[in-house]
């Protein structure tokens, strides 16, 4: 590989915006018939970096050489026609046309404004075909799974002349049949001399079908590596930043902090030491979500979620809230079935979800803070049953006060406060409604150290009157901190399970990495 000739070489690549710098000095090469992923956790720069390739971002500094010749590609249409096509994970076509129309569109071989419909409907059939795909190419694309319209804006890439192909997060929607389909694809493209840029957050299928992987971190280039050069733990290590220690930071319930708060959430006194179950997850799945996972969270207990960006963490907790219903599996509520199909459902079974999302799916911040606190409460006592102003204004002032939430008003707008203050107010939006379980996705992401401390004391002390917690967080730290036993997540699949006094980064890691528990 190394006598080669890159197809693709990218020099120096800066990128800046607002005061942040997305890249900085970052150098990437492509060769032909090659698979080379490219890995990071979540702003590490790798869609800035293909942004700058397909020419929607131009860069600050750097140079990209396509076969050698410098180019400057200023919008995609234009990295279009110089041979280079993206695939997304969410596919940039059109549904409403054939599969054929897809393929061949604006290079259809019309002639005297007439479709040539035959050599159309021939042309996409070859171009399926050599992928291995054979599918009705006069049936409308909607009528196709993702996975296969997926293949079909391969083909249209190949039918433009494509010289690299770059497939950003394919497989993120993906069913186990679906991702090995695409596998395949990819491997034949390779075999025909395709220069393939893979962009995925899933470990297994990065050493199953790459050549070689380039790592960034922080917007900068970290290594770049033969797939069999580097092993997962040192992969995991390189995106995490660090040596990830053996030396555990497991917390303790003492290490809580107090509430001043009384919630009714713990259920009849029942304490930490009782340990009976609140929610068993049993096989439970969706096609493109999760598989086959097996979960058990318990009142008074905090089952920490482990797992990489991708590895389907968001995805079970979604399930677990109603906002997508399971395919296959079961669920059980203290011991009964449960049917959670909406998020209504699951707020009248005791469950609250703060969102990994806060600002898109969690406040409206066009409303106050009283307003956002109500909101779950009200849609728990239904229509008919409104909350008096009063009640609300009560309400408000009792949370603020137990929470810390720092505001001179209740009625200011929530988009006004900080992050850490906003998820204090979501905090006390679900503990309104007096929750058996919070699912807590991602709460201290983007705030400031102090409120993080803040915020977790006081779910931990809730945890310790009996409430059932389930908290994801990237920092396996920050699980391990919180958590008395940790679920780990690997490729949409739970893969293992620590009890937190045994446990510590390394040992997560290693299970991450695909080592056993």
């Amino acid at each position: 590989m190394s006598e080669a000739v890159p197809v693709l070489e990218m020099k120096g690549i800066s990128k800046r915006f607002s005061g942040v710098q997305a890249l900085r000095g970052v150098d990437f090469r492509l060769f032909p018939g090659e698979v080379h992923s490219v890995m990071g956790q979540n702003g590490a720069g790798k869609s800035t970096l293909i942004k700058v390739l397909t020419g929607v971002h131009r860069p600050d500094a750097g140079r990209i050489l396509l076969q050698g010749r410098e180019v400057k590609p200023k919008s995609p249409l234009e990295a279009q026609r110089l041979g280079i096509s993206t695939v997304y994970q969410e596919v940039n076509l059109c549904p409403n046309l054939s599969v054929a129309e897809n393929i061949c569109l604006g290079h259809n071989g019309s002639e005297s404004f007439a479709i040539r419909w035959k050599q159309m409907h021939q042309r996409a059939e070859s171009l399926l075909s050599d992928l291995n795909l054979h599918v009705d190419v006069s049936a409308p694309l909607f009528t196709c799974s993702i996975a296969v319209q997926q293949v079909c804006a391969i083909a249209r890439a190949l039918n433009m002349q494509a010289k690299i192909l770059i497939l950003d997060e394919p497989t993120s929607s993906l069913a186990e049949d679906e991702v090995k389909m695409l596998l395949s694809v990819m491997r034949r493209l390779k075999a025909q001399g395709m220069a393939i840029l893979f962009v995925t957050h899933f470990l297994g299928q990065t050493f199953e079908i790459s050549d070689r992987i380039t790592i960034l971190r922080n917007g900068e280039l970290v290594s770049e590596h033969p797939v069999n050069g580097v092993s997962r733990m040192e992969l995991v290590n390189k995106m995490v930043g660090r040596e990830v220690s053996s030396e555990g930071t497991s917390r303790t319930q003492s290490a809580r902090a107090p509430l001043p708060l009384e919630p009714k959430a713990a259920g009849d006194g029942e304490r930490s030491g009782t340990r009976k179950p609140f929610l068993r997850a049993e096989k439970l799945g969706r096609r493109g979500s999760v598989q086959d996972v097996e979960l058990e969270v318990q009142q008074g207990q905090s089952l920490g979620m482990g797992g990489l960006l991708g590895s389907g963490r968001t995805e079970l907790a979604r399930l677990l809230f109603g906002i997508d219903r399971a395919e296959q599996g079961s669920i059980e509520i203290e011991g009964e079935p449960a049917r959670l199909s909406s998020p209504m459902e699951a707020i009248q079974r005791g469950i609250g979800f703060c969102p990994e999302d806060r600002k898109h799916e969690g406040i409206i911040g066009e409303l106050s803070i009283r307003e956002n606190m109500v909101l779950a409460l009200q849609a728990k006592s239904g229509i008919f049953r409104s909350i008096s102003r009063k009640q609300q204004e009560e309400l408000a002032e009792r949370y603020i006060q137990a929470l810390g939430i720092k505001v001179s008003d209740m009625e200011t707008p929530i988009s006004q406060l900080s992050g850490g203050n906003q998820q204090k107010v979501l905090l006390a939006r679900w503990l309104a409604t007096h929750p058996r379980m919070l699912i807590l996705d991602e709460p201290t992401r983007g705030i400031d150290v102090a409120a993080k401390a803040e915020i977790m004391g006081q779910v931990m002390a809730l945890c310790d009157q009996g409430m059932a917690i389930l908290f994801i967080s990237s920092e396996i730290e920050e699980v391990l901190r919180y958590s008395d036993r940790i679920a780990v997540m690997r490729d949409r699949q739970k893969v293992g399970e620590l009890e937190t006094r045994e446990a510590d980064e390394g040992s997560v890691f290693k299970i991450i990495a695909g080592g056993q528990a």
